[in-house]
C-alpha cells in the first residue's frame, strides 16, 4: 500500500492558489486528491500566467480569510473533509505593521482566520474517523523579525494554536500539525529574493546553501497528512534547511 496516495481523499487548500500554498496543493492533487482552493482574485483565470501560480486540476473558489462572514457563506461542495491546509498570509513592510492599520490586516489574515476556518471545517474534518488539519507557520514565529512585529507574532500564535488544536481535537481525531517554512521564492519574500544582493546574504545562512521551494513544503505536507504521522500531534515541522539553527 502506497500511504502517500491520497486517491479518493477531499483537500481544502486555503491560500492555494499561488506560492507555498500552490506548491502543496499541487502535491496533494499529483497524489491523487481533490483538491479545492481559496484565493482572493474574482476567478482563477486572473492568475494565469503568474509565476508560482498554477490551479490547473484544482477547484477554485475566492473568499476572503479576512472577512469572517465570507468563510462562514462559503458553500463547501464536500460533506467530509479529509486534509484542510491553512497556508494563507500577508506582510505589510517598510514598518507597517508598527502602525494599528497593519498590525490588524496581518493579524486578521494570519491569526485570526485560522480559528475562523478550523472551526468552521471541525465537523467535517471529524467525520469519518477524522482527517488533518496542518498550518502553515514561519520560522519567524520562533525568533524576532524586528521590522515586522504583526507578522512574527502572528506566526508565534499559529504555532501556538497548532499545540492548542492538536490537544484539544486529537480525541475527536483530527490531528493538527504544521509547517514552518524558512526562505521560500513568494509573493511574499520578493523583497528578498528578488534582490540580488539581499539574496546571496540570505543564501549565505542557509546551511543547505538554498531556498526552499513550495515542493518542499509540498512533500512535508503530504508526510504530515499521511499515516507516516499517524503520531504526531501539535508539532510545527521546520521545514528551512538548517536557516533557524
Amino acid at each position: 500500500m502506497d500511504v502517500l496516495d491520497f486517491t479518493g481523499r477531499t483537500v481544502l487548500v486555503v491560500g492555494g492558489s499561488s506560492g507555498i500554498g500552490n506548491g502543496i496543493a499541487r502535491s496533494f492533487l499529483a497524489r491523487g486528491a481533490t483538491v479545492h482552493v481559496w484565493g482572493t482574485r474574482a476567478v482563477a483565470a486572473d492568475y494565469d500566467g503568474e509565476a508560482g501560480s498554477d490551479l490547473s486540476g484544482l477547484h477554485y473558489s475566492c473568499v476572503d480569510v479576512a472577512d469572517a462572514d465570507a468563510i462562514e457563506r462559503w458553500e463547501a461542495p464536500f460533506a467530509t473533509l479529509d486534509v484542510l491546509v491553512q497556508s494563507q498570509g500577508t506582510v505589510v513592510y517598510r514598518r507597517g505593521e508598527f502602525a494599528r492599520e497593519g498590525w490588524d490586516k496581518v493579524m486578521a489574515v494570519n491569526l485570526d482566520s485560522l480559528m475562523l476556518i478550523a472551526t468552521r471545517f471541525r465537523a467535517a474534518l471529524a467525520a469519518e474517523g477524522g482527517g488533518a488539519m496542518i498550518v502553515v507557520s514561519s520560522i519567524s514565529g520562533f525568533q524576532a523579525n524586528i521590522g515586522n512585529p504583526a507578522y512574527s507574532a502572528s506566526k508565534a500564535g499559529a504555532i501556538s494554536l497548532t499545540k492548542v488544536l492538536g490537544k484539544a481535537w486529537a480525541r475527536e481525531g483530527i490531528r493538527v500539525n504544521g509547517i514552518a517554512p524558512g526562505l521560500v521564492a513568494t509573493k511574499l519574500t520578493a523583497v528578498t529574493t528578488e534582490n540580488p544582493e539581499r539574496l546571496a546574504g540570505a543564501l549565505a545562512a542557509i546551511p543547505d546553501g538554498r531556498q526552499g521551494t513550495p515542493a518542499d513544503m509540498g512533500n512535508a505536507a503530504l508526510f504530515l497528512a499521511s499515516p507516516l504521522a499517524a503520531y504526531v500531534t501539535g508539532h510545527t515541522l521546520v521545514v528551512d534547511g538548517g536557516l533557524s539553527l
